[in-house]
C-alpha cells in the first residue's frame, strides 16, 4: 500500500468540493473542486508523486481554475440584464439637471426628485439653483452649477 494521498483521495475532495457548492452556490467552491478534479487525474496517470508535490498542484490549480474559470464560463443570467441601473439609483440621474432644495453649505445640500430627497455634494450655491448631476458617490449625487 502506499503512503499518502492516492488520485481517489483527489476525486472524493473534488465530489465534496463541488456538492458544497450545490449547497452554498457562489460559484467559488466549484473551481477548487475542478482543481481537486485534476490533480485526482495528474495523481491516476503520475502514481509515484508525493503527497507534498500532490498539495502544490491542487494549489496551482485550484488558483488557476478560480481565476480562469469564470472568465471561461462567460457572465452569469445576473450579470447581464435589461435594467442595468435598477439597483444603482443614483446612475439614473447622470446628465440629469434638477434646481436644489435646499442650499449647498460647505459642499454639502438636498434636492427633491420627485417623491425623493438626496443629499448632493458640490459648490455652494443657494437654494433652487440649476444642477446637473455629473457622479454618484454611493448615496450621494455629485453635481455642478449649470449656467
Amino acid at each position: 500500500m502506499m503512503d499518502g494521498l492516492i488520485y481517489w483521495h483527489w476525486l472524493i475532495l473534488a465530489a465534496v468540493l463541488i456538492g458544497a457548492e450545490i449547497l452554498a452556490p457562489g460559484i467559488f467552491l466549484i473551481w477548487l473542486g475542478a482543481g481537486a478534479a485534476l490533480t485526482g487525474i495528474l495523481t491516476f496517470l503520475l502514481p509515484d508523486l508525493a503527497w507534498q508535490v500532490q498539495a502544490l498542484i491542487f494549489a496551482v490549480l485550484g488558483v488557476v481554475a478560480t481565476l480562469v474559470g469564470p472568465r471561461l464560463y462567460g457572465p452569469t443570467v445576473d450579470e447581464v440584464s435589461d435594467h442595468p441601473g435598477l439597483n444603482r439609483r443614483g446612475d439614473q440621474h447622470l446628465g440629469r439637471t434638477y434646481r436644489l432644495s435646499a442650499p449647498i453649505v460647505n459642499g454639502s445640500g438636498r434636492m427633491k426628485v420627485g417623491d425623493t430627497t438626496w443629499k448632493v455634494a458640490g459648490p455652494d450655491l443657494p437654494e433652487g439653483a440649476s444642477v446637473k448631476v455629473v457622479g454618484v458617490d454611493g448615496i450621494v449625487l455629485l453635481v455642478e452649477a449649470v449656467k
